[in-house]
């Protein structure tokens, strides 16, 4: 029985999302058990009674199967919070996407991705410093995160491209439906070398109340957050909000003080944003200078026994370097220095206080 199915039924209730999803799952313990359930049993289960309706109109007017079908014909992937491939990066945020639809390919490579994110009404200058960015990240081997939209966005996703790296474009619809229409042809260029991504299902209209949601799954996806060029009402300021909420780097292009698309990237610097001044300002704050030294250790450095036995305790939730002790067996001081080594290899990171989560990684064979 595909268990995706009922993940994705759950998807398609207006209204359930993470926190909601998460609550039916501890209450019945499976999604499969949740989707039959009767109104009332939703209703115990912390339903509303509008909600609960919901649920059970829905699973009356879609067959689960036929529509995974029609969804797998468009060469659509799905990823849930279960599956390896979902980007571990963005399951650290607060309430992470339950499902995700995916056109393209993830890779561990987008482990290291970087968000540039700006105005439509791009100047000369917001242009070029887009596309120097683009393809300097790319040239690094950093994979370049936006929206698709027109003027910044697109400038990033093609500078990537031209540079032969990776790009992902998170979308405000469903990933069959390209918007902005022009951009098909690039959206069909970013498939081949990265993917889109978005969490409404497939079909769903780029409505405008979509976008501003979706902007918390480009910077959960990344490092950390570049506008380029923003007004003082921008959609990129949304997005530099979001990931300063979930802990990420803020950066932001200083401008004429005198010019509408820079009025928001100079006010994001007055409150304490990063400007960007230099390239170097990316390779100083998130040593990326590292980032081919750690694919390389992963490829060739192979995991030992103690290391393998750290692995089998890590998820992607935090765990003490105490607690990974406690689980292992190991001592102490063998924990705590395979895990610098770990984290130099990319097979672990610390997220504070002596707190590491487990980087999976499906594309390398890893042998004992």
């Amino acid at each position: 029985m595909n268990e995706k199915r009922f993940w994705v039924g759950f998807n398609l209730v207006k209204g359930i999302g993470a926190v909601r999803l998460q609550g039916l799952r501890d209450y019945f313990g499976d999604l499969s058990l949740a989707w039959e359930a009767p109104e009332r049993a939703l209703q115990e289960a912390g339903l509303s009674l509008k909600l609960a309706e919901r649920v059970v109109q829905a699973r009356a007017g879609v067959n689960l199967d036929e529509y995974l079908e029609r969804v797998s014909e468009k060469n659509i992937d799905i990823l849930t919070w279960d599956d390896e491939l979902y980007p571990s990066r963005l399951k650290e945020i607060d309430q992470p996407p339950p499902v995700l639809y995916v056109r393209g390919l993830l890779t561990s490579e987008d482990s290291w991705a970087v968000a540039i994110v700006g105005t439509r009404r791009v100047s000369n200058y917001g242009k070029q410093v887009a596309e120097e960015l683009g393809s300097f990240l790319a040239m690094n081997g950093v994979t370049v995160v936006s929206g698709l939209a027109r003027g910044v966005d697109a400038i990033a996703h093609q500078s990537a491209l031209k540079a032969g790296g990776r790009t992902i474009a998170v979308f405000g619809s469903g990933v069959d439906r390209i918007y902005p229409p022009e951009h098909a042809p690039l959206a069909g260029k970013i498939i081949a070398s990265g993917a889109l991504i978005s969490d409404y299902p497939p079909g769903t209209p780029p409505d405008a109340s979509n976008f501003p949601p979706r902007n918390r799954i480009i910077s959960g996806l990344s490092m950390a957050t570049i506008v380029v060029e923003a007004g003082e009402t921008s959609g990129a300021l949304i997005t530099a909000q979001f990931a300063l909420d979930q802990g990420r780097e803020v950066f932001a292009v200083p401008g004429n003080i005198l010019a509408p698309q820079s009025k928001g990237t100079n006010k994001l610097i007055a409150q304490g944003a990063r400007p960007m001044l230099s390239v170097n300002d990316l390779l100083d704050v998130l040593n990326l200078t590292r980032v081919a030294e750690q694919r390389h250790s992963r490829m060739v450095m192979p995991v030992d026994e103690t290391e393998s036995k750290i692995l089998q305790v890590l998820t992607h939730e935090p765990m003490h370097m105490d607690e990974i002790q406690n689980q292992t067996g190991l001592p102490i001081e063998r924990v705590s220095s395979t895990l610098v080594m770990m984290e130099f290899k990319g097979l672990v990171r610390q997220v504070g206080g002596l707190n590491y989560i487990g980087v999976r990684d499906e594309k390398v064979e890893y042998q004992v």
